[in-house]
């Protein structure tokens, strides 16, 4: 016969093994799609220029999309170095496109005290956000997108590029 401590041990297992099967289903309902093979979502995005870009306006050449955040430490540490690349690919028309998840004054008084040679536009924060809507199923920052001339998602990574990794996206192809 079960005694008290072994019903409550029992029910308690029960209650735990149904919450975290609801945590894994709320989980895989908040993922963003995986991208990869597919075109990039038309996106319209507020630039600091105070135009709307879409990320086709990029179209033609590989293109590294950055989403970052002036608060996102990894993010600051990482952006000298799509300065970099920018200066080193991008030579007329860009090669990285920087989609700030943050509030405008925040990504203008950061940019200021810290300038970059890439567009910088303003992500959509409101639920599906920005970074979701590119695939970023984590909500990490920093989260990088490799589109393809055509726009098609070539590769996603989320956290800091290194330099081998960013050298062999934005090499061009031969």
């Amino acid at each position: 016969m079960m005694t008290r401590a072994s019903w409550l041990i029992l029910a308690l297992a029960v209650l735990a093994a149904a919450a975290g099967g609801w945590l894994q289903h709320a989980s895989r309902e908040r993922r963003g799609p995986d991208l990869t093979g597919r075109p990039a979502p038309a996106m319209r995005l507020a630039g600091l220029d105070g135009g709307t870009h879409v990320l086709s306006d990029y179209a033609g050449r590989r293109v590294l999309v950055n989403l970052w955040a002036s608060w996102c430490g990894p993010c600051r540490k990482e952006m000298p170095a799509l300065a970099a690349a920018q200066a080193r690919f991008g030579a007329d028309r860009p090669a990285v496109v920087g989609i700030a998840m943050d509030t405008p004054d925040n990504v203008r008084a950061y940019l200021e005290a810290h300038p970059v040679n890439y567009p910088i536009l303003l992500g959509r924060l409101d639920d599906p956000d920005s970074a979701r809507q590119l695939g970023d199923s984590a909500g990490v920052l920093p989260y990088s997108v490799l589109l393809d001339a055509d726009g098609t998602v070539l590769a996603t990574h989320a956290g800091t590029l290194d330099a081998a990794t960013l050298q062999g996206w934005l090499q061009p192809r031969r």
